[in-house]
C-alpha cells in the first residue's frame, strides 16, 4: 500500500463493497438484485479505469472493508476505510486525513457515474487551481464530485444526505467563498437514470 504524498494533489474515490442486496437497492426493485450487481460492478470497473490515469494520488474508501485482491490496483490506489456514522462525516474525515497528509487540493468522487470521464477529474483539479470549491451537480439534486483546497467542515454537516437538496444546502453555504460548478451529470440510481442508455440494455434486457 502506497501511502507517501508524491503528489501536491489527492483523489478519494468512495465506494460500497459489492455484495448481492446491498448495492443498487432503488435500481434493484426495478430491475432485481442480480442485475443491480452486475451494473454496480461495471459502475467500479468504469470508475478504475478513468481514473487509474490520473497524475494525481488516489485512495479508494471502502465501506465495509478493504478487499485485497479487487480492481483496485494496490500499486495505483491507497486502500483505507470509511469511518464515521453518516456520509457527511465519512466524506469529512477523509479529507482531514488527506490534509493533514500534506495534499493542497483534494477531490471526492463516488462510483456510480458512467457520464465521467478522465479529463472531467483532471478539469476540476485545474478549476482547483483558481477557487476554493468545485462541485459537480448531480441530475438529482445532490453531486457527483467534489473539490476543496482547505477543510471546510460545514459542507459535510446538517446535510440529509441522497436527497435533491444536498447540492443547494451546500451552495447555500459558499456565498462568500470562491466556487465553480462543474457540468451537470446524472449518476445511476434508479431504472430511469439508465432506461434510455444502450450500454446497459443487457444487464437487464433477456
Amino acid at each position: 500500500m502506497r501511502e507517501t504524498n508524491t503528489s501536491k494533489n489527492l483523489l478519494l474515490i468512495f465506494t460500497r463493497n459489492p455484495e448481492f442486496g446491498k448495492v443498487k437497492t432503488r435500481l434493484a426493485k426495478d430491475i432485481g438484485n442480480q442485475a443491480a450487481l452486475d451494473i454496480y460492478n461495471f459502475l467500479l470497473a468504469h470508475t478504475a479505469k478513468i481514473c487509474s490515469p490520473l497524475s494525481t494520488d488516489k485512495a479508494v474508501y471502502y465501506s465495509e472493508e478493504i478487499s485485497k485482491n479487487d480492481i483496485w490496483n494496490t500499486a495505483i490506489f491507497q486502500k483505507k476505510i470509511q469511518i464515521g456514522e453518516d456520509l457527511g462525516e465519512r466524506m469529512k474525515n477523509a479529507f482531514t486525513e488527506g490534509f493533514a497528509q500534506g495534499y493542497n487540493q483534494i477531490i471526492i468522487i463516488g462510483t456510480d457515474l458512467y457520464d465521467i470521464k478522465t479529463s472531467d477529474i483532471e478539469k476540476a483539479f485545474a478549476e482547483l487551481e483558481k477557487h476554493e470549491v468545485v462541485i459537480g451537480p448531480a441530475e438529482d439534486g445532490g453531486y457527483y464530485l467534489l473539490g476543496l483546497t482547505n477543510l471546510r467542515p460545514e459542507l459535510f454537516e446538517n446535510k440529509t444526505w441522497g436527497t435533491s437538496t444536498v447540492l443547494q444546502e451546500t451552495i447555500n453555504e459558499l456565498n462568500k467563498s470562491n466556487y465553480k460548478l462543474l457540468e451537470k451529470r446524472n449518476d445511476v440510481d434508479v431504472y430511469s437514470d439508465i432506461k434510455d442508455q444502450p450500454v446497459f440494455f443487457h444487464f437487464f434486457k433477456a
